[in-house]
């Protein structure tokens, strides 16, 4: 005997991501959300860093991810706390996600 699905079952179970799965990121959108959040004011316009803040360029994206997310959850991490934790708080995992995949793509 053969397992039977329905269609609306199939498409479903590929339209849904699966708990706990991340998003991968859309580097575009990462474009667009650096220039409207502000953050090249201070990481530049292709986040080669600036003064006291970092070069974010080329950064592995699960390091971007967990330093946002850590700014976001409140964490200190380092004297730019004070400028990140703000910003941070204002972006949902798929916009970490977005910037994560945007800046790990400039080379």
């Amino acid at each position: 005997m053969k397992p039977r699905f329905s269609m609306a079952a199939v498409l479903c179970g590929t339209l849904i991501l699966p708990a706990g799965m991340a998003h991968a990121g859309d580097v575009e959108a990462g474009k667009g959300l650096f220039a409207s959040k502000g953050c090249i004011a201070c990481h530049g316009p292709r986040a080669e860093g600036m003064a006291a803040f970092p070069k974010l360029a080329g950064l592995p994206a699960d390091e971007i991810v967990t330093a946002l997310k850590a700014y976001r959850a409140g964490e200190t991490r380092g004297k730019m706390t004070v400028v990140m934790a703000p910003n941070a708080k204002t972006l949902s995992d798929i916009e970490i996600a977005d910037l994560a995949a945007y800046l790990s793509d400039i080379r």
